[in-house]
């Protein structure tokens, strides 16, 4: 009995997430290359103002941080989704059309890295973060910090990651990610939604939960910052 409570409050936050908002991307992990050089990602969608379904596609250098040459899909229609259809399709046409880069780049779709955190659907989302990888006995301490400006019901906004890395034997790194100078359009805030350790176990990936202005509700976007430890 208990479990089933559970279960129904986990689905009525997420129903009411989902109400408050304009529309919202679905995630994707689509892994790493075996070498841990390149990390690659979607997301997928139904614009609700018009019901038609969009999908992105991007391969990232996670040494440089920066999306790899030729390595972005986008894919749009104009033509609404019939009722009961998925949006997914429209990621499997982009990366229909990535697979070139997908090669290119060596990218395992079976090697996902491992999550190191995430943030639980219903969960305020903190600025600080504090955990232990029990697997390899370090921690981490991550602090974001973000700011906003408005103008004549414009929004920008910018965010930037300090991160504290403790080893088992007690040796501390402090490193940085993002980019605190940079002000996006229409971003009103960002959240940490998952942190993921490369294959390599010397680099992450930080999956950047965007809430966009928008008219009808704020809209919810993804993008990764990308960190390389040693």
């Amino acid at each position: 009995m208990a479990k089933r409570l559970s279960l129904c409050l986990a689905m009525f936050l997420a129903a009411a997430i989902a109400a408050g908002a304009g529309d919202v991307a679905q995630f994707v992990n689509l892994g790493f290359s075996a070498d841990s050089k390149y990390f690659m990602f979607g997301q997928y969608g139904v614009l609700q103002k018009t019901s038609t379904p969009w999908a992105e596609a991007f391969i990232v250098n996670v040494g440089a941080n920066a999306f790899a040459p030729h390595g972005e899909r986008r894919f749009s229609t104009t033509r609404p989704l019939e009722p009961g259809a998925s949006a997914l399709g429209g990621l499997l046409t982009a990366l229909a059309d990535i697979q070139p880069q997908v090669k290119q780049y060596r990218i395992d779709h079976l090697l996902p890295g491992r999550l190191l955190y995430i943030l639980v659907d219903g969960q305020q989302p903190p600025d600080t973060l504090q955990f232990r990888d029990f697997q390899s006995g370090g921690s981490y301490t991550i602090d974001l910090r973000q700011s906003s400006t408005t103008n004549t019901n414009e929004v920008r906004s910018s965010f930037g990651l300090t991160v504290t890395v403790t080893q088992k034997d007690g040796t501390t790194r402090t490193l940085t990610a993002g980019s605190p100078t940079l002000e996006r359009l229409g971003v009103k805030a960002y959240h940490v939604k998952e942190i993921l350790l490369a294959p390599d176990n010397a680099s992450l990936v930080f999956l950047i939960q965007r809430q966009e202005q928008d008219t009808d509700g704020d809209n919810v976007r993804y993008m990764v910052e990308t960190l390389k430890m040693k």
